[in-house]
């Protein structure tokens, strides 16, 4: 498990929180000064008050909250939202209303949530791209150290095997 260290950049910024035990990932919190208003259309940033330290091998990922998208048209603008390792700014939420009726966010409200993805997957462990034909189409194939192709990729089509990287979890701290 890895932990993702969060900076509270302003007064009254709440950090991620996980709602239950099982929770997937955390949530994140609106940190305004008053209301914000997204009409039918229209896309807002919204402050979220913190900041995170994601490691290195890691990526931040934010995604819709269900209620929200579902029950108020309100989802990131760019469905999923990616913090980078070395990205050490204020993290931004983008929601956008697709619904027809004006939202109305509150300060400490629920908009998004967020998970931590790490790989053990490096530079490194990939080796070698070539291009090769072959009947039926263009393949990009990726060879390890031994000359082995694991991945291929076709137009349309991915077949894939993984290159012994593991997926881990990880925890928020505050620092």
């Amino acid at each position: 498990m890895h932990n993702i260290r969060v900076k509270q950049l302003r007064p009254g910024a709440k950090l991620p929180t996980y709602g239950t035990a099982g929770a997937a990932g955390a949530d994140l919190y609106a940190c305004l000064e008053e209301d914000a208003v997204i009409l039918p259309g229209q896309t807002r940033f919204l402050p979220t008050g913190i900041a995170l330290e994601v490691p290195q091998g890691c990526a931040g990922l934010v995604y819709a909250r269900s209620g929200l998208a579902c029950k108020r048209g309100l989802a990131p603008a760019n469905k999923v939202g990616v913090v980078d390792s070395d990205y050490r700014g204020e993290i931004l939420v983008a929601l956008h209303n697709h619904g027809d009726q004006p939202q109305i966010i509150c300060d400490g409200e629920r908009i998004a949530g967020i998970n931590a993805v790490c790989t053990s997957l490096r530079k490194g462990d990939i080796l070698m791209l070539h291009l090769r034909c072959e009947t039926g189409g263009k393949f990009l194939s990726v060879a390890d150290e031994r000359g082995e192709i694991p991945n291929i990729f076709r137009a349309g089509e991915l077949v894939a095997e993984q290159l012994g990287a593991q997926p881990e979890t990880a925890a928020f701290q505050t620092f």
